[in-house]
């Protein structure tokens, strides 16, 4: 598979503040960003004819002293094949995808096209009665686990009115759903069985669905769990194994009209953590992600109802984590919602002197701070909501700032 990702971050809105204190009309603005160049694309999975293409580029210029085209680098053929970056301004990619389109190459037409538009604001979700808009501050998803052997907050609820009760506390703290768990992914830990998982799950759903219209998820990874789920009122499936651990899951999601989250693991909660290894850990996470939501789509599942998760923690190393999340951004290309679960997680205990879990909640509001900064991601899934939401309005505040004063006002 092609993959396009940008390397580079868009400074548009800081060149439209220039442009704007500079009273400069839209014919100057448009004369300037052609002059500009402000995209850097790293090209990984180029066949042997895409490259001999690309690097013949300069022969289809047809204006004379004008680069029609983006320059194009290619990597050590024999060390990194199929690997190129290309790098110009916007009106020059778009040429090159109208002439890969004009020479069959589709697939990478495509992909180039995501790597544009990589910035992109996702399509909103519609589930149920409930719509999740993206593009402003990252919305929170609130855990309530119902499990004893949770690394963070394993057997806090000793009845389902205790769980009922801190799941609608999180609602009225800011949480826009709710995702409910019955099986520990933590690192090592052990399967549990059908009925052990919905006995823990189903009651808590059920009781929810009774006291408020507050959108539901269900954390598994098994069809029987989903469908139960499901039927007693949960309206998204979040899967920490992308859709690879039950065939049956994505169909069963489909078949309710139901969103899901699929998110990119290596190996099982089991063994995970034993020697996680990758050659490159943004591209194998992206493919993933990738096959991931083609599996879905190929159940019935409309695009716009998958989000994406980068699975920090599951089958990762701390430098892994941490590169994953400064690159969060890279995510974009998928064209996908992007969730990201941090929420006390062992990394921000290894950050801190090895504090324990719920000794981590700065760490976790400094990661996840980090997040809105970057403009990486749209929701976040915590234990602590209302701490969170606070974080995240102050840091969306300072990112769009834009009242510079009497001169920055159209």
């Amino acid at each position: 598979m092609i993959l396009v990702r940008p390397v580079s971050r868009d400074v548009d809105a800081d060149l439209e503040l220039a442009f704007v204190r500079m009273a400069l009309p839209a014919s100057a603005r448009e004369f300037l960003l052609e002059k500009i160049p402000q995209m850097h694309l790293m090209v990984t999975g180029i066949s042997r004819d895409e490259g001999r293409f690309l690097r013949c580029l300069p022969e289809q210029m047809t204006t004379p002293g004008r680069e029609d085209y983006p320059a194009y680098v290619p990597a050590d053929v024999q060390r990194r094949p199929g690997t190129a970056l290309l790098s110009g301004r916007k009106d020059q990619l778009e040429r090159l995808v109208a002439l890969l389109r004009q020479q069959g190459s589709q697939p990478f037409a495509e992909a180039l096209e995501r790597g544009i538009s990589g910035a992109a604001v996702p399509p909103p979700t519609h589930v149920g009665s409930h719509v999740f808009d993206f593009g402003g501050a990252p919305q929170v998803m609130g855990i309530l686990n119902m499990t004893p052997d949770s690394f963070s907050d394993g057997g806090r609820f000793s009845s389902n009115e205790d769980a009922v009760g801190h799941a609608l506390a999180m609602v009225e703290q800011g949480a826009a759903i709710i995702d409910v768990g019955g099986e520990s992914t933590r690192p090592g830990a052990k399967p549990v069985s059908v009925p052990e998982e919905l006995g823990r799950v189903v009651p808590v759903i059920e009781a929810l669905r009774k006291r408020a219209d507050i959108a539901i998820s269900i954390d598994t990874r098994k069809s029987d769990v989903a469908r139960a789920a499901l039927s007693a009122g949960a309206v998204f499936v979040n899967d920490v194994t992308g859709f690879t651990h039950d065939p049956m899951l994505a169909q069963v999601t489909a078949e309710h009209g139901a969103a899901c989250c699929v998110m990119h693991i290596q190996g099982t909660p089991e063994t995970m953590q034993a020697g996680p290894h990758y050659g490159d850990v943004m591209e194998d996470v992206l493919q993933f992600l990738a096959a991931a939501i083609d599996r879905g789509v190929a159940a019935g599942i409309p695009r716009a109802r998958i989000w994406v998760d980068p699975g920090i923690g599951f089958g990762k190393t701390l430098a892994h984590n941490l590169l994953l999340l400064r690159r969060s951004r890279e995510l974009r290309i998928l064209g996908q919602p992007i969730l990201f679960g941090v929420s006390r997680k062992n990394m921000l205990g290894a950050l801190t002197g090895n504090k324990p879990p719920h000794a981590r909640m700065p760490a976790t509001l400094a990661c996840i701070a980090a997040l809105t900064a970057s403009g990486g991601v749209d929701i976040v899934r915590v234990h602590d909501v209302a701490e969170v939401r606070d974080a995240i309005q102050v840091v969306h505040a300072i990112r769009t700032g834009a009242d510079g004063g009497d001169l920055y006002r159209r």
